[in-house]
């Protein structure tokens, strides 16, 4: 039976600096969260979360979600880490043959279904349980691949804090997968005047 990667894709900030949800932000004509969503699934992982916060109802009535199952965090505003639990709890209850955790968020630009599939593919080819962490700005970052045993870690987080910490300090192997460009990412108005 081939391995399988659930997606958590955390989408719940309230996107105060950029002063929009930037979950609804168009690049070529598509929302952030619509083609966060669409490259998940293309590169195959499965199923597809979506954790939603701040902004939930117009997010919901505005963006089509297709397959990929939507989860509510009500504590959206202790941070980052309140989605990626909200998300890994919903991993252990829909996918609880998940051997792994894909970890992304919708606002980096330069991400593409082909390098998720990149990631995806390595994590298949290890025989023990390591992460999938992409590389950029000197560091390891998200979107990453977390092994089933590293989710007891996820959910220890607590805060603003995501889970970049635990990537650079891991109680697992880690292997890292260029992503060029990946430091960029979509936080102020300035950011949407960026190139492709």
């Amino acid at each position: 039976m081939p391995m399988s990667v659930a997606a958590i894709i955390v989408a719940a900030g309230s996107s105060s600096r950029l002063g929009q949800p930037k979950q609804l932000v168009l690049i070529d004509g598509e929302p952030l969260l619509h083609r966060a969503i669409r490259f998940a699934q293309e590169a195959g992982a499965s199923p597809v979360f979506v954790v939603l916060g701040a902004h939930r109802e117009r997010i919901e009535s505005a963006i089509d979600f297709g397959a990929a199952a939507i989860v509510i965090n009500a504590d959206w505003e202790e941070g980052v880490a309140s989605s990626i639990r909200a998300g890994v709890k919903a991993v252990q209850a829909e996918a609880p043959t998940a051997e792994g955790v894909l970890l992304l968020t919708c606002d980096q630009p330069r991400v593409s279904a082909e390098h998720l599939g990149r990631l995806i593919q390595m994590s298949y080819a290890q025989s023990a349980p390591t992460a999938i962490a992409s590389a950029y700005g000197g560091i390891r970052g998200i979107p990453a691949i977390f092994p089933r045993q590293a989710l007891h870690d996820l959910l220890a987080l607590r805060g603003d804090k995501g889970a970049r910490a635990l990537l650079a300090h891991p109680p697992w192997p880690v292997i890292s997968i260029p992503l060029d460009g990946g430091e960029i990412d979509i936080d102020r108005p300035e950011d949407l005047a960026l190139p492709g």
